[in-house]
């Protein structure tokens, strides 16, 4: 027993006391450790989404660009498809006078010049033929623009879900802000492409069957195909407007 200051310390509570200090010192540099641990494990974590996000919005901006490509592309078709109706216009106007031209009486006065049916009639079938290598010139201007919104497609995919980026499909949905998926982008050139190959195939055969009713004419024939000419029911604007909205969104 020793005894300081009038009272007792033994010697095993000396110990007692330096053990507990001694355990607490070491506690709470376990606490420190691990709190420091976590700093850094979010800090990594951060980092990590930071340089995910970056990349993500690189390739937004990437397919951005490729929308850009396929609204001049639509900027031109829509000129085509106006060169077209006025072609189509044309080549119904004449067919709709053939009965009326193969008939004599409809000459008047001028029945008596020898010749003047069978005249006027190749002529009017010339300029025919005429209007219809343009109308097959101008459609196929719209399948070399089918061709380009395909390619522009098959190379945005190829960009995002080929070579060494092999997104996975949480990847490809994930979305950041207001700007759009990966998905919804290579969905909507798709969707694109795909509203364009259908109205190409539709003209095509709008034009066969104008060229049919060149050989037995009917009115109503023709103003029904001329009509749908003009509609492009195969490309809805409303939901081709909503698209780019969507697809160039930004975020305040």
């Amino acid at each position: 027993m020793f005894k300081q200051s009038g009272s007792e310390t033994s010697i095993p509570g000396i110990l007692q006391l330096a053990i507990a200090f001694m355990s607490l010192r070491e506690s709470r540099d376990i606490f420190c450790k691990f709190c420091i641990k976590d700093v850094l494990i979010a800090d990594n974590e951060k980092s990590h989404y930071q340089g995910y996000k970056m990349n993500m919005d690189m390739m937004i901006k990437t397919l951005q660009k490729r929308f850009k490509k396929v609204r001049d592309e639509m900027e031109r078709w829509e000129e085509l498809q106006s060169r077209l109706v006025s072609q189509f216009s044309n080549a119904a106007s004449i067919i709709g006078r053939l009965e009326v031209l193969k008939d004599i009486k409809n000459y008047g006065n001028l029945s008596c010049i020898d010749g003047i049916q069978e005249a006027v009639l190749n002529k009017q079938m010339d300029s025919l033929q005429n209007i219809f290598l343009l109308m097959k010139d101008t459609l196929e201007e719209l399948h070399g623009i089918t061709l380009s919104l395909g390619k522009i497609h098959r190379d945005a995919r190829q960009l995002i879900e080929g070579g060494s980026n092999q997104l996975g499909s949480k990847q490809l949905h994930l979305q950041i802000g207001v700007k759009p998926t990966l998905a919804y982008c290579l969905d909507g050139l798709k969707q694109l492409h795909e509203m364009h190959q259908s109205e190409y195939n539709l003209k095509t055969s709008l034009f066969s069957g104008l060229s049919v009713l060149t050989l037995k004419p009917n009115p109503n024939d023709l103003s029904t195909l001329q009509q749908l000419l003009i509609d492009q029911p195969n490309i809805p604007k409303e939901e081709v407007e909503t698209l780019f909205q969507n697809i160039f969104a930004e975020d305040d």
